[in-house]
């Protein structure tokens, strides 16, 4: 129940200063986003890629309200691939973009955003990795995925993410898996209307297994994201069924949740890809994981109240 109204919470900017100030929330917010800066996720990156993990980065922002600063996200992205590079990891490492930080939402949006992502796609492609674009909420969609058309003309290998609460995700999810995309199959974690998306968790799990057979059916790369037990275990029953191996899909989860679901996986031979953000502009992100699950809440508030 509460899991609406900490979404609300995520677009209030009283909150985000409520939150921040907080001298408690520092350490939490540390459980989940391990570093602010390039200098301090790369030796993240060295320890998770040596345990047999796989990553895919996020540099952390969504409120872009200047073309100056969907600039300085995009540099941001290409600083990050400058230092992968001598890592030598390629798909080991890719990224995640919201396609909000670069400049979805202003004047001319849509163009923007693409000439913003495109070099970051570009420059990734050049080390040996890739770019998965982020879904955000509804209104953003038929955007991103025309962004995403366009960029696998040139770079095949580009992904999406598409929701399982979504109603059309059914749909959008049949033409990804036709047409042989990296797509990442979540739940959904933006508060969305009663007219476009499902409301009550029973709804949302069984449109994720009816998606993720669709996927895992068709011609593409299934990545699942969930951090689900019984998710994870109907995946790896859809895959055996469709016959796929075990480099013909991938699990995705967050840092800082299961990590020892994490290496089990990657144990048993898994292509395990851990969801690793970083960097200062945290608050909207932190917000959708305690919204995501009432665990991560509880933690936040026992640490609140230990600390307090």
């Amino acid at each position: 129940m509460l899991g609406p109204v900490i979404l609300a919470a995520s677009r209030s900017d009283r909150m985000r200063r409520l939150v921040s100030a907080a001298p408690v929330t520092k350490p939490v917010v540390d459980r989940f986003i391990p570093g602010e800066t390039v200098d301090q996720i790369v030796p993240i990156i060295r320890e998770l890629t040596d345990q047999g993990l796989e990553l895919t980065m996020d540099v952390v922002g969504e409120d872009i309200t200047t073309p100056a600063q969907a600039e300085a996200a995009r540099d941001a992205y290409l600083e990050l691939i400058d230092r992968l590079k001598p890592l030598d990891l390629g798909t080991r490492a890719e990224m995640s973009v919201k396609l909000s930080m670069f400049g979805q939402a202003l004047e001319g949006g849509h163009e923007l955003a693409l000439k913003n992502v495109r070099p970051v796609v570009e420059a990734a492609a050049e080390i040996g990795t890739t770019v998965t674009l982020d879904a955000e909420d509804h209104t953003t969609l038929d955007s991103m995925f025309a962004i995403h058309e366009e960029l696998r003309k040139d770079f095949p290998q580009t992904g999406c993410v598409i929701q399982a609460y979504l109603f059309r995700t059914e749909a959008d999810a049949r033409r990804l898996a036709d047409s042989g995309s990296r797509v990442r199959l979540v739940k959904g974690a933006y508060k969305e209307p009663a007219e476009v998306a499902y409301q009550q968790r029973h709804e949302i799990d069984k449109a994720y297994v009816r998606i993720l057979r669709t996927l895992m059916e068709g011609e593409g790369y299934p990545m699942i994201g969930s951090h689900d037990p019984r998710l994870i275990a109907i995946g790896q029953e859809l895959a055996r069924t469709a016959g796929r191996k075990l480099d013909e899909y991938e699990f995705q989860m967050l840092y800082g949740i299961r990590g020892d679901e994490h290496l089990r996986l990657a144990a048993e031979g898994h292509r395990m890809r851990v969801y690793t953000a970083y960097g200062t502009d945290w608050y909207g992100y932190f917000m959708r994981r305690l919204a995501e699950k009432p665990a991560n809440l509880r933690f936040f508030a026992r640490s609140m109240v230990s600390k307090g």
